[in-house]
């Protein structure tokens, strides 16, 4: 059986009806990923306008992970909806909010009281924590990583790294402000084992807080466990140790970003569990609402309490229909029935992206944890000159035959499967064939052309 099912070339007449005016009502900086027109959408398929079939790879870029109109949540919403939409909680008390805080703080890591403050998008969360962490050291600076990914808001697009595609035209940025390197295995040092490669690294941020930035100024260190944007980068644990050690000894508030490699995309309901590394604050957002615009941080209670009284807060954060969105999904996303399945789907994927590595010289790199998954092209794999437009030609290709994707990497050159996890085996495997194709006529094109 296919779930792959095209009545039309795609976009159909319908989708480009909609992508016309899509060009007309929406500024043009307004990206993307595919020319799909959504009609409607469910578990790991998609239908567009058109009333073609696809299956769904890009998952809202990691924001569905317990699938498109999960019916457990799309319950709890149609409850809340009956009651009352939103009152404010910067005018009122409103029992979703209070039950989302308390389940985060029960399952965030850390033997500690902690405290929850919920937004409306990953980037206002990152903000909320910078500023609640400048606020509890009484200091400004920041340290960010390269390759990071942390948001459009003025703040958040200053700790973004990759600066061409989100940061160009839209400084200056934001001060105190200071940025390492994070550690790339696959583009480490020639000669250096990994675990010499990961030590260098550490070396390299101690000689930052001689050549850039005094640690005793430093108000927070923001790290994703696993970044995102930069290419589904692993941060290694003994990296993620000597951070935690560094904050220890300055007295600076680790934060994480969990945004994306969080809510058991990795097999485990926040990423940085694998490592046993506990942060201060842990961002969350994505997933976590099942495609309703929510966020949250969560730590420390003496760090979140720190802000004077009417320090934080916004009209829209909190909202109940939104956080029994997020409650039902993290109900379901914490049960070892979905975090097995996460790591079902993940072996699924490994297993066959690493048989692609030796069949295709243009893939110079597989990787990732659980069913958070990534390709990446070179043009060379000795080089590693990075191929952004093999990428390309593989996703568009890959989309004209039902499969909807997203790339992802420092380079562009990089394909993430971030499919729902309740995708079945059978779709789960046809949409790897569409991709696997895909890649090997951008193969043979190649072959070609150097012949």
């Amino acid at each position: 059986m296919s779930f792959i099912k095209l009545k039309t070339a795609l976009p159909g007449p319908k989708g480009l009806a909609a992508l016309e005016r899509r060009k007309n009502a929406l500024p043009n900086g307004l990206a993307k990923s595919t020319d799909i027109v959504v009609e409607r959408a469910e578990g790991a398929l998609v239908w567009d306008v058109d009333g073609n079939q696809l299956i769904d790879f890009a998952g809202g870029i990691g924001m569905i992970n317990v699938g498109h109109g999960n019916l457990q949540v799309v319950n709890a919403i149609k409850d809340q909806l009956d009651k009352y939409i939103h009152t404010c909680s910067l005018v009122t008390t409103m029992e979703p909010y209070l039950d989302l805080a308390e389940l985060l703080n029960s399952i965030t890591p850390g033997n500690f009281p902690k405290k929850t403050l919920l937004a409306n998008s990953g980037s206002e969360a990152v903000e909320n924590a910078i500023n609640v962490a400048k606020y509890y050291t009484k200091r400004n600076a920041v340290l960010c990583f390269e390759a990071a990914y942390h948001g459009r808001t003025l703040l958040t697009l200053s700790l973004t790294s990759k600066y061409t595609l989100f940061k160009k035209g839209f400084g200056s940025y934001v001060s105190d402000i200071y940025r390492v390197p994070a550690p790339n295995t696959y583009r480490g040092i020639e000669g250096m084992s990994e675990d010499e490669y990961v030590a260098w690294c550490i070396k390299k941020l101690e000689e930052a807080f001689i050549s850039q930035v005094d640690p005793e100024s430093l108000a927070a260190i923001i790290i994703e466990p696993v970044q995102g944007e930069g290419g589904f980068l692993p941060m290694p644990d003994a990296y993620l140790y000597k951070l935690r050690e560094i904050c220890d000894r300055y007295g600076i508030v680790f934060i994480v970003d969990e945004i994306q490699c969080g809510a058991g995309r990795t097999g485990k309901f926040f990423a940085v569990e694998h490592s046993g590394v506990v942060p201060d604050i842990v961002v969350s957002a994505k997933s976590i609402g099942a495609g309703m615009p929510i966020s949250a941080i969560t730590g420390k209670a003496e760090i979140l309490d720190a802000p004077h009284l009417g320090g934080v807060g916004g009209t829209y954060g909190g909202s109940p229909v939104a956080c029994v969105a997020a409650i039902e999904a993290i109900k379901i996303i914490k049960s070892d029935a979905f975090l097995n399945r996460v790591n079902e789907v993940g072996e699924i994927i490994r297993t066959t992206l690493e048989s692609w590595k030796e069949k295709y010289p243009l893939i110079g790199d597989v990787r990732g944890i659980g069913a958070m998954r990534l390709v990446e092209f070179v043009k060379d794999r000795d080089s590693k000159e990075p191929d952004a437009e093999a990428t390309l030609e593989i996703i568009k290709d890959a989309v004209a035959h039902g499969l909807l994707m997203i790339r992802a990497g420092l380079f562009s050159n990089c394909i993430r499967l971030l499919p729902p996890i309740v995708i079945t085996d059978e779709q789960l495997t046809e949409g790897l064939q569409v991709l696997e194709d895909a890649i090997a006529r951008a193969q043979e094109k190649r072959a070609v052309t150097i012949s």
